[in-house]
C-alpha cells in the first residue's frame, strides 16, 4: 500500500505539519469573527485549511466570535 498523500488530498495550513486537513478557516477582521468549518474550496485565497488537531486547538483574539460549523453526524 503507498502511504503518500494523493493529489487531491491537502495538508494542514500549520506550519511544520504534516497532517491531511479536515476544515477550513476564514477570517472576518471587520466583524472579529471566525469561521471554521468543512473543507472549502481549493485555493481560496484567504482560507487556511487545518487538521483535525489544530481546529479543535483553534484560538483567536480576545473578544471575537468562533461559528464553528460542524458536519451532521448519523
Amino acid at each position: 500500500m503507498d502511504d503518500r498523500l494523493s493529489t487531491d488530498q491537502r495538508l494542514c495550513s500549520k506550519v511544520a505539519c504534516a497532517r491531511e486537513a479536515v476544515a477550513t478557516l476564514t477570517y472576518d477582521y471587520g466583524d472579529q469573527m471566525a469561521a471554521l468549518g468543512p473543507l472549502g474550496p481549493a485555493g481560496a485565497p484567504h482560507a487556511h485549511d487545518l487538521c483535525a488537531t489544530h481546529a479543535d486547538r483553534l484560538s483567536v483574539p480576545a473578544g471575537w466570535l468562533v461559528v464553528r460549523h460542524e458536519a451532521l453526524r448519523a
